[in-house]
């Protein structure tokens, strides 16, 4: 996406750090129409993967596909259910383009897989508009043969060639959907629904209830595989009294998954949430008294390098966990550590 493409995005966040990613997304991102709510930040912004994975404050990002106002509760759970399908269920041409925009930010090894499912959906999609052609042409037959066999004078059709007709037009709608079915067979594109709800739908529908319809319609819709443990595609809907959202996650790991913390201790979004409070400068001296597996340190010294860090910790265990981490993130020379209790320093 370039930069004269903004996307829209979302952004999960741990409790209370909405407010850290609303302010990083704009920093780091240049961010535009920006929107926090409980757990989430909402904005526009023109970047790419490479910049999108560097928020450090976030959980889980999303391509933004549907932000709309709370659907009306219903005690009748099929009209409910009908709602949310028509929040999701769109023509195939309309997956088709979010695919391709999808696949423009997404830094994945299944190009192919995904290139040769971005030609059959759109042969789906022009088979399903010769299917309704034919459904079209044969509607016309149907109503043609109806009045024929109701012409009272002159030479009249039997009942036997009426229902003859009908049967060849029904054969005529059963050989479309053969053809559908067809293409069907040869989407090998996998997905899954992750379907969270809160609130008053909470109260009619389960989770499991609204992503099973929503994969059973995109099944019928799309012609796609559903795969709960390995998809191409993750389809998140989340829906409660403040909004319903849609959206398809950008990376198959969290934000806050980081591959040099060898030992998980404190959250690394909470971590670097305090360090960014700390407000460092290059040439800053940087202590951590109780520093545990030295997350926040980490933390830091990733995101504002030209600092001096030093942890303490009373803890065997501990500074063993943290040198780990130290050197798997290959900060030895950035980070210092040493066993010491934080009364000592008092003294």
């Amino acid at each position: 996406m370039s930069s004269a493409e903004p996307g829209r995005f979302f952004c999960t966040a741990g409790r209370g750090l909405e407010p850290f990613l609303a302010r990083e997304v704009r920093a780091r991102l240049g961010a535009t129409e920006v929107d926090c709510v409980s757990g989430k930040v909402f904005f526009r912004a023109a970047a790419g993967p490479g910049e999108l994975r560097k928020l450090r404050s976030g959980e889980r990002l999303f391509l933004l596909l549907k932000k709309q106002s709370p659907l009306p509760v219903s005690r009748n759970k099929g009209k409910m259910l009908h709602e949310i399908k028509s929040l999701v269920i769109e023509e195939p041409k309309y997956w088709l383009d979010i695919i391709s925009v999808w696949r423009k930010l997404h830094e994945g090894k299944k190009d192919d897989v995904f290139r040769e499912n971005e030609l059959a959906l759109k042969r789906k999609s022009e088979e399903e508009t010769n299917i309704e052609s034919k459904r079209q042409k044969t509607e016309h037959v149907r109503a043609v043969v109806s009045e024929e066999c109701q012409v009272e004078a002159g030479e009249r059709l039997s009942d036997r060639e009426c229902w003859t007709e009908s049967e060849t037009s029904s054969e005529l709608l059963s050989k479309g959907s053969g053809e559908n079915q067809t293409a069907n067979e040869h989407l090998g594109f996998s997905f899954r629904v992750s379907c969270r709800c809160s609130g008053a739908i909470a109260k009619i529908l389960t989770s499991q209830e609204i992503g099973r319809t929503i994969g059973i319609a995109l099944v019928k819709q799309c012609g796609w595989r559903a795969d709960l443990r390995d998809p191409d595609l993750e389809i998140f809907v989340h829906l409660n009294d403040i909004h319903s959202v849609v959206g398809i996650p950008l990376f198959r790991l969290p934000l806050a998954n980081r591959e040099y913390i060898k030992t998980a201790g404190l959250r690394s979004t909470v971590a670097w949430a305090m360090a960014s409070l700390a407000e460092i400068s290059a040439g800053a001296f940087v202590l951590d008294p109780m520093c545990g597996l030295g997350t926040i340190l980490l933390e830091a010294a990733k995101e504002w390098p030209e600092a001096c860090y030093w942890g303490a910790d009373i803890s065997d265990s501990q500074l063993e966990g943290a040198d780990g981490n130290i050197r798997t993130a290959g900060l030895m020379d950035k980070i210092e550590l040493l066993q010491a209790s934080v009364k000592d320093s008092q003294r």
